[in-house]
């Protein structure tokens, strides 16, 4: 049809160090209109020192200190969101971005369980800057599967945080599936594509440069597509009204014919995973911060002691196996029974730092009521349908698997 197919998703081994489509010394000017609209800094260097020399593990040092940033940000991400608050810029700042782009591309390749703990401690300080942090990174990975030339022309700037992009794949995956029809659909147009459907949700999608998107054409085929933001015929929703994290801006977004800027084939085994251990790890930080309530407020009540220790190991419980599969693996069923475990802890430690805060828990604003509404979202987030009905069972006190 005219097409060179880009190279298949899954290989990270095309170098971006030569190449430059857009000539030496080239500037975005989708960069340019991110700084007019103010959301990120004049200029964004990622600073190395957040992971060990090996990149192995995060420094806890640096951690800790970005930590810190984010949650003194966290009441104004819930408003704005991260792209606007500068959180998304402190990020970039402190070199987490750059651990998820490969080395050749203007990353340092962290390995996956730093990662995986960097996400963790995100999500214990503000859960909203982590969720659009993992939205960012899905985006990244999948254009880390394209052609050299796209590899060169996006993923330097998203290592630096220069050029912000979030993912729409939900509909390739749990949302919508029992249509008919497929929810977004990409139509061959001369030696291009042309997108039609909806995405229906897509974190940031108001606040991004770009959309990683996946659509199903008439043979049945997936293929990722890259789609700036302002390309003609995308209609970007408004912010849903969320019971817990509205400062992710997440919106349903429609494409009328709308042509993508490029196109990325995923392999064979690269298609669109569900309850990933990016989820589990949102999920623990979220339980960490809850029992860090209960644990405080243990401290004028011993009786309280118990049930912050227990919740407490059961985290660490689970955060031993999430670095386990990190880096040794696991089946899909191992990472399914893992999210259920977190998902549950999520739901059941928050409820127990509701409860130790007593009526003032109750009360808008305080942080135990936000992570009880914060819990929902990892009932409904990605779950594939063993982790749904392992939570189901739960919640109707039934014996699992």
């Amino acid at each position: 049809m005219g097409r060179e197919p880009a190279r298949r998703f899954g290989s990270i081994s095309g170098s971006c160090a030569s190449f430059d489509p857009r000539g030496p010394g080239a500037r975005s000017p989708r960069r340019t209109d991110a700084r007019r609209r103010g959301r990120l800094p004049r200029r964004v260097l990622h600073n190395a020192g957040m992971f060990t020399p090996d990149r192995s593990r995060a420094d806890p040092a640096a951690l800790h200190a970005l930590g810190t940033t984010l949650a003194s940000l966290a009441e104004l991400t819930d408003d704005v969101g991260p792209w606007r608050s500068g959180s998304f810029a402190a990020l970039a700042d402190s070199g987490l971005l750059a651990g998820f782009i490969p080395a050749d591309c203007g990353g340092v390749a962290a390995a996956e369980s730093a990662l995986l703990t960097a996400l963790a401690a995100i999500a214990e300080r503000c859960l909203t800057t982590a969720l659009a942090v993992s939205q960012w990174a899905s985006a990244c990975r999948i254009i880390a599967g394209g052609s050299a030339e796209l590899r060169a022309a996006r993923l330097p700037g998203l290592a630096r945080g220069q050029t912000p992009t979030t993912v729409g794949i939900s509909q390739l995956s749990t949302s919508r599936r029992h249509l008919s029809a497929p929810a977004l659909t990409a139509s061959a147009d001369g030696d291009g594509w042309r997108l039609d459907g909806v995405c229906p949700w897509v974190t940031g999608a108001d606040s991004c440069d770009t959309i990683v998107t996946g659509a199903v054409t008439a043979e049945g085929e997936r293929l990722f597509f890259v789609v700036e933001c302002t390309a003609r015929g995308l209609e970007i929703g408004r912010p849903l009204p969320l019971v817990a994290l509205s400062g992710s801006r997440t919106s349903s977004v429609r494409f009328r014919a709308v042509a993508p800027a490029d196109v990325i084939v995923p392999a064979a085994d690269g298609g669109v995973r569900t309850g990933g251990l990016a989820t589990t790890a949102l999920a623990l930080g979220s339980s960490r911060a809850a029992v860090g309530i209960v644990a405080r407020e243990a401290v004028p009540r011993a009786a309280l002691e118990p049930v912050a220790s227990g919740l407490r190991d059961e985290a660490d419980d689970i955060a031993m196996h999430l670095d386990h599969m990190a880096r040794l693996g696991g089946d899909p069923a191992e990472r399914d029974r893992l999210r259920a475990r977190a998902t549950s802890l999520a739901v059941r430690a928050a409820q127990a730092a509701l409860t130790a805060s007593k009526g003032a828990g109750f009360v808008a604003g305080h942080p135990a009521a936000r992570l009880v509404r914060e819990s929902l979202f990892f009932l409904v987030w990605s779950c594939p349908e063993s982790v749904s009905a392992a939570v189901m069972c739960e919640l109707a006190g039934l014996a699992g698997d």
